[in-house]
């Protein structure tokens, strides 16, 4: 299975790169994952509405261009579907069973994402009503899809 990443904005915080690179490593035996991280565009702290729709289009346009034809491609969206780990890990299970070998996550930026990225993907994924920094969320879902690897291959992993 082929797994990409696809995030706005690059990694500051030396613990979230350490954290982030140890389950790069702990995934190299289940799957071939890479991120890709596209340029975010500075926001303001009072931003208009157009100001935001214009930085939202800026970085689709940026994340656009790594989806290629025939993935299948997830949105970390707050009002997205919500699963349990094992949920997930059968939602991993079942794409592959499925032939959908070739899997995108994408992870927006502060501001969220633009709705032609959120209209145009095949599912929608969220992991709380609550908010978290784009940076944090990286983390997390590497961590729950080495978890659904994990699970779906029947090894112990703690609860």
């Amino acid at each position: 299975m082929n797994i990409t990443l696809i995030c706005v904005g690059k990694i500051k915080e030396k613990y979230l790169k350490d954290g982030i690179n140890e389950y790069l490593k702990r995934l190299s035996k289940y799957c071939s994952l890479k991120i890709i991280e596209v340029e975010d565009e500075k926001a303001p702290e009072k931003l208009s509405l157009l100001d935001e729709c214009m930085i939202k289009k800026k970085e689709a346009e940026r994340i656009k261009k790594y989806i290629k034809k025939g993935t299948y491609v997830v949105v970390l969206d707050i009002l997205g579907e919500m699963q349990s780990s094992e949920e997930f890990s059968n939602f991993i299970e079942k794409l592959a069973l499925n032939g959908k070998s070739d899997i995108i996550f994408i992870i927006g930026g502060s501001i969220g994402l633009a709705p032609d990225i959120l209209n145009n993907a095949d599912y929608k994924l969220s992991f709380s009503k609550m908010t978290f920094p784009h940076q944090l969320m990286r983390m997390i879902l590497l961590e729950q899809i080495y978890r659904g690897f994990k699970i779906i291959k029947g090894e112990p992993y703690h609860k």
